[in-house]
């Protein structure tokens, strides 16, 4: 099982990574008005969210298969599990607003980016948080 642990913090850690620079690219994609620098951006938005998907799914099965061997118990637990629900429809989001961009069709400014960029970062913070201390 610590292998499994291992792999699940590795797959946790780099889809983590790209969850943290996809909205760094959406700030930096919504003040460029240039049409080459754009399509750059929307090509490395996709790039980034076409390999953050498979780390995602095996942050997943790895967690799963955690589960499966641990169990649930504990409310710290249940907190954990709600906040990577929303991690994953932060993450499909994500995908929404690159098909946004790349269509033309965004409606955000680069502040509104600024401050959807650290919802991730919130939730890493509540996630360790819950599974280090067990507060509940």
């Amino acid at each position: 099982m610590l292998w499994i642990k291992a792999l699940h913090i590795i797959f946790v850690t780099s889809w983590f990574a790209g969850l943290f620079y996809l909205p760094r690219l959406f700030v930096n994609h919504a003040m460029v008005i240039d049409t080459a620098t754009q399509e750059r951006l929307s090509l490395m938005e996709h790039k980034l969210y076409r390999f953050m998907l498979p780390l995602a799914v095996l942050a997943l099965v790895f967690g799963l298969w955690l589960w499966l061997g641990y169990g649930i118990s504990g409310g710290w637990m249940h907190a954990k599990l709600l906040l990577v629900a929303g991690l994953i429809g932060y993450h499909v989001y994500c995908g929404k607003l690159m098909r946004d961009f790349k269509s033309g069709k965004n409606t955000h400014s680069h502040v509104w980016y600024r401050w959807f960029n650290e919802a991730p970062v919130l939730i890493l913070f509540a996630v360790v948080i819950l599974v280090v201390v067990k507060p509940f």
